[in-house]
Order: C-alpha cells, then sequence, then structure tokens
C-alpha cells in the first residue's frame, strides 16, 4: 500500500509539465506508415508485358496519369484480397494501338491529370513552414523563460555556477570560527561596512573591493568566507575558480560577466572564489598566450572588479594557498586591497577548535583537550576536526558510551602515523626494529636541545615498521642552528644503534637519512649556517611558500658551489653521526634495556623509557680513537 501514488491535495497546484514537441515530428511519418503499411506496393511491369496481359484477359483496369500507368489484374488478388496493382511507365511517343487493344478486352479505363492536386501542394508545401515556426515559437518562448539557459537547460554554460545562498541563509558566525583572532580582527570592519554602508560612505570611505585570504589547507579561509556572511546578513555567492574553466572559448569571461551581475543586482552582498589560483595565475605562461581561455577569464575578473560602482557594495573574498604565483595586477591595489594570512592555530587556538568540534559529543571525565592541543602541533582546523570525528569513531568502535582520552590519543596516533597493521612475523626484523627505536628515544632523552620523548613503539604504522614521537614544549617558528644538529643526530640514531649493536645497518633508515639530508642542505645552502660557505642563500629548489616543501627547479650557481654545497652537507651529517655515535655508545647499557622493553611491551611512553634508563648506569667513556674507529666502519 505505501506504493500506490496519492492524489494531489485540492490547494497543491498540479506540477507543471513540459508538452513532448519533439513528438510533433515524429507524428506525421508515425501514421503515414501506419496506413501505408499493409497496403501492397504495386508491381512494376514492362510495357510490352502489360499488351500481353492485356491480350491475355488478366487486366480489370487501368489508369493513366501523364507517363504512369497504375492497373489492377482480375485473378491475381493481393493478401488483402483486393485486386493485386501494377505500374507500368508508357512510352514518351504515343502508341496508337493501346487503346484500341484495351477496348477490345473490355478494360476498364480511366485519365487522370498528371498535375499534383493542390491540397496536397498546400499540404505538404505549408506543413514544413508550419512545424518549423511552431518549433522556433516553443524555443523562444522557453529561452524567455530561462528554461534553456537556466541550470539544467542546454544553452546554460555560460551561466554563473556560483552557489547563491539567500540572506539569513546562513548561519555560520565568527563564534563558529575557532582561533583566527586577527583575521577576525581585520574582517570585523568590513562587516560593519556592509551593515551601515551610509555610516562610512559619509566620511569618504569606501569599501575594500577585494580581500585576498591565504594561508595552508584546512585553516578555515572558506569558513571564514561563510561566517562574513553570517556576520553581515547579506546573500553571499561561492564558487571555486576551476567552475569558470571549460572547454568552449569565452566561457570562463561570460561566466564571470553573469556572476558579478547577479551579485550586483543583490548589494550588499559577499562573493567569494576559492582557489583563485586556478584562474588568476600570472599571465604569459600558457601556451595560447595572450588568447589563452584562463587569460581571458582572469582579464574578465580584472575588469570586474575594476567597473564597481560606488553604490555597489559588493566585497570579493578570494581563497588561495598559493598566493605566489598570483597575477600581479590582481594583487594591486584596487582590486584585492587586503591580504589576510590564515596561520596554523598555535596551542590555546587548538584548544578552542577542539572545543567547537568536540561541543556535540559525550566526553568522558578523563579527556584533557589542552594535552591534546599540546601534542598536535602543526595540525590545522581540518585536522583537529578530523581528529575529533576519529575518536567518535574509534570510540563507537569499542562500543563505549563517551570519547575518552584513549580515544582520541589513538585518533591522534592514526592520524600522525597511520592505522595500525599486522605485526613482523620474523623475531629478527623485530629485534633490529626494537634496536633502532631504542637509538632514536635515547638520543630524544638525552640531547639537551632535542625535542622531549613523547612515546616509542615498534608497532608497525602505515608504512613505517615503528615510531619514536617527540613533542615540542612549544611551537617553533624560528629554528636555532644547535637545535637543527640535534634534529639531524636524533634521526641518525637508529643507524648508529643498529651499528653498535649488529655491526651493520638495514634499510630502515632510508626515510631518516632523507629528512637529515634535506634538512643539512637547507642549513647550508638557504640558512646560512655553514662557515665554509658563508652568509649566502642559493635556490636549491623554490619552497612552497605554505606547505614547506621544496618544488624542482633550476639552480642559480655554479657546479664548483654544487660541490661544496655537497662537501659541507656530507661534512655535517658526519659530525652528527659522531656525536650520536658518541651518545650511545656511553649508554650501551641502556640502550639494550630499552629495546628488551620494547621486544616485550612493544610500546613505551617516556616516563617507563626514564625509569628504564635509570635501572642503567650510563656515561660510559668512549676514547675519541674508538669513535673514529666505528664511524670509519660505518662509513666504509
Amino acid at each position: 500500500m505505501d506504493n500506490v501514488p496519492q492524489p494531489p491535495l485540492p490547494n497543491q497546484p498540479l506540477p507543471r509539465r513540459r508538452p513532448p514537441w519533439f513528438l510533433l515530428l515524429l507524428l506525421g511519418p508515425l501514421l503515414y506508415w501506419m496506413l501505408m503499411r499493409d497496403a501492397a506496393p504495386p508491381e512494376s511491369l514492362a510495357y510490352s508485358a502489360l499488351k500481353q496481359a492485356v491480350e491475355a484477359d488478366q487486366v480489370a483496369t487501368v489508369t493513366i496519369a501523364g507517363q504512369q500507368l497504375l492497373g489492377t489484374f482480375k485473378d491475381h488478388p493481393s493478401k488483402t484480397g483486393e485486386a493485386r496493382p501494377f505500374s507500368t511507365t508508357l512510352p514518351p511517343f504515343e502508341d496508337a494501338t493501346l487503346m484500341p487493344l484495351l477496348e477490345r478486352h473490355h478494360v476498364t479505363v480511366q485519365v487522370r491529370a498528371s498535375q499534383t492536386p493542390l491540397w496536397e501542394q498546400v499540404l505538404f508545401g505549408v506543413l514544413p513552414w508550419i512545424l518549423l515556426a511552431g518549433l522556433v515559437f516553443m524555443g523562444s518562448r522557453q529561452l524567455r523563460q530561462g528554461v534553456l539557459a537556466g541550470p539544467e537547460g542546454p544553452l546554460s554554460f555560460g551561466r554563473s555556477r556560483a552557489r547563491r545562498f539567500k540572506k539569513g541563509a546562513v548561519n555560520t558566525t565568527f563564534a563558529d570560527v575557532a582561533g583566527l583572532e586577527n583575521a577576525k580582527r581585520d574582517l570585523q570592519e568590513i562587516i560593519e561596512y556592509l551593515r551601515q554602508p551610509d555610516r562610512f560612505q559619509s566620511l569618504g570611505a569606501r569599501i575594500p573591493k577585494g580581500i585576498l585570504l591565504m594561508g595552508p589547507p584546512g585553516t578555515g579561509k572558506t569558513l571564514l568566507a561563510k561566517a562574513v556572511a553570517g556576520e553581515a546578513e547579506v546573500p553571499f555567492f561561492s564558487i571555486s575558480g576551476s567552475e569558470f574553466i571549460e572547454m568552449f572559448v569565452g566561457v570562463g569571461a561570460a561566466r564571470v560577466r553573469d556572476m558579478f551581475q547577479d551579485a550586483k543586482k543583490e548589494a550588499p552582498a559577499v562573493l567569494f572564489i576559492d582557489e583563485i589560483d586556478s584562474v588568476g595565475r600570472a599571465r604569459g605562461t600558457g601556451l595560447g598566450g595572450g588568447h589563452d581561455e584562463r587569460e581571458q577569464t582572469l582579464n574578465q575578473i580584472l575588469s570586474e572588479m575594476d567597473g564597481f560602482a560606488a553604490h555597489e557594495t559588493v566585497v570579493v573574498l578570494a581563497a588561495t594557498n598559493r598566493p605566489d604565483v598570483l597575477d600581479p595586477a590582481l594583487l594591486r591595489p584596487g582590486r584585492f586591497d587586503r591580504k589576510i594570512t590564515l596561520e596554523l592555530p598555535d596551542r590555546p587556538a587548538r584548544v578552542r577548535i577542539l572545543q567547537v568540534h568536540t561541543r556535540a559529543m559525550p566526553l568522558a571525565p578523563d579527556v584533557d583537550l589542552a594535552k591534546i592541543a599540546a601534542r598536535t602541533v602543526g595540525f590545522s582546523g581540518a585536522d583537529l576536526e578530523n581528529l575529533a570525528n576519529e575518536s567518535a569513531l574509534l570510540a563507537g568502535r569499542d562500543h563505549k558510551t563517551q570519547v575518552d582520552m584513549a580515544s582520541l590519543e589513538k585518533a591522534r596516533d592514526k592520524i600522525i602515523m597511520g592505522a595500525e597493521r599486522e605485526g613482523l612475523s620474523s623475531d629478527e626484523e623485530r629485534r633490529v626494529v626494537a634496536c633502532h627505536e631504542s637509538g632514536h628515544a635515547l638520543l630524544a632523552s638525552l640531547l639537551p636541545d632535542a625535542d622531549p620523548l613523547d612515546k616509542v613503539t615498534i608497532i608497525p604504522r602505515g608504512l613505517s615498521l615503528g615510531a619514536t614521537e617527540q613533542t615540542p614544549e612549544q611551537d617553533r617558528h624560528n629554528l636555532k642552528k644547535s637545535y637543527l644538529v640535534t634534529r639531524i643526530a636524533v634521526l641518525l640514531g637508529g643507524r648508529v644503534a643498529e651499528q653498535l649493536t649488529f655491526g651493520e645497518v638495514s634499510s630502515g633508515s632510508e626515510n631518516d637519512l632523507e629528512i637529515a639530508t634535506q634538512i643539512a642542505r637547507r642549513m647550508v645552502a638557504r640558512f646560512g649556517m655553514s662557515e665554509q660557505i658563508g652568509a649566502v642563500a642559493y635556490r636549491v629548489g623554490e619552497e612552497h611558500v605554505f606547505l614547506g616543501r621544496e618544488i624542482a627547479q633550476a639552480r642559480d650557481f655554479s657546479e664548483h658551489t654544487a660541490q661544496r654545497i655537497d662537501e659541507e652537507v656530507q661534512r655535517m651529517i658526519a659530525e652528527a653521526e659522531t656525536q650520536a655515535l658518541r651518545v650511545l655508545g656511553a649508554h650501551r647499557g641502556q640502550l639494550d634495556k630499552v629495546a628488551a622493553a620494547l621486544l616485550e611491551h612493544e610500546t613505551l611512553s617516556a616516563l617507563e623509557v626514564q625509569a628504564l634508563m635509570a635501572e642503567v648506569p650510563g656515561e660510559v667513556q668512549i676514547s675519541e680513537g674508538v669513535v673514529h674507529e666505528r664511524w670509519q666502519g660505518m662509513a666504509h
């Protein structure tokens, strides 16, 4: 009974259906086919065969129409039971014997004019034009109603793809944006201008035409734009830069014009363009030159932003994580007047973000968001939201009624190191991994400038066979040389521990060596931390503005300088390796103790590692000669 369609209510309008006009084109041929499908086609008969058939008294009637002769046989019925027809083409000359022959054999003769009847001429001459006029009329009517050029019409490729939120439809406010206090403070006067434009215009002030939000992915650029529209209570238009580009030339520029026209009609309004770097890259770099579709779209954006009138209160917000590739004309005053940088949240901001994303979750009494915030250095707002969601999923998987601290810790480990997978099958591999991670853990605990140890594990996660976690005591924005040297030594601790214990190294140090080499190369070529190279910065790669990774680029120094840089990198890594060897060699008993505990418990916290180290005396003196000998063995 549930599937029975219900009749419409009396006060409810019936759904409007579009007439199937394409059926009109098929109606004529369909009716003709239905009427003529049973009619037997006339048999083509030669003129000589016609005269023979007449002499044999086989022909009943003939009809002469010009050079065409149509007739029927007497005793040859068709499938329908009627006389079987035939047709013959008369010769171009007049045959004087034909008519007497037909009269002798009593054949009924009819003569019809060869000209097409007037009604047929009118029907076949006027009907196509009537159908064409009807199609044109219906098409123009639907075009006026916006059906063809509407969101779903076939002519809608030039219409704006911006998603429109009416006034009051955006419920996001600054209360939903945790952190970003500096960015919210810069945007507050824009909100007041949108609310009361007359107050500012009376003072001669004009609203900034564009505001560029710059920052790493996940820092809340889109959320902040929605909050501006929600605070100002104005219509909000949102679109991604990639939605302007299509395969048709000129479509992007047409969509830009249509989008700005819609925003101007509902001013004051907020227009948000996400990922503007997809259309706002510097011109002259594409294969199409000045006629490239992407550049035409950018030119239209520049023209529209210059064309705002004083009464058109439209604020253009744009977001990007690559401001270095944007066209200079887009960044000049009068276009994007303000540039707001959104940084990764600091520790207090991370606490507030976690509070926002966990306010709808039942938290256990042991949950300490401040501790979680301290252990999530480098997390963006999106990462923290994912952390809260993963912890709720893990709690539900374990059939818990509340999200406890253990669920949050597991979610953090899963995001940073990956999900746990099956353990190592070989005891020999477990011993190597335990020794490797013990080397990292001891150096992180013993070296004075290292980040404090958090925990160490030999449980495989993601692509790693084990992990040693360090938690900085505070967010670092400026890195000292001593810290970086210690960081390299900690990275090489696993390799040194393997050499001390087993007399050889394994391939498990590949990622450690990659990171250590990258840090050393930046110290030498970018940070000016090498006395041999000096205070010079060489471009060994274009560094991403926010992500911190390098992009391949042609170098700007000679081969001799490149060789000196390589030598300095090798020297720094060798010195850090010697330091790690000296420290671990002096605490060899503690190294073995921690490795044995890892084999037994698989995971150790920082307090457990410190307790194990206190049980075994350290500071065993190793002479410089022994260190040099062991280092030479490791190098070879």
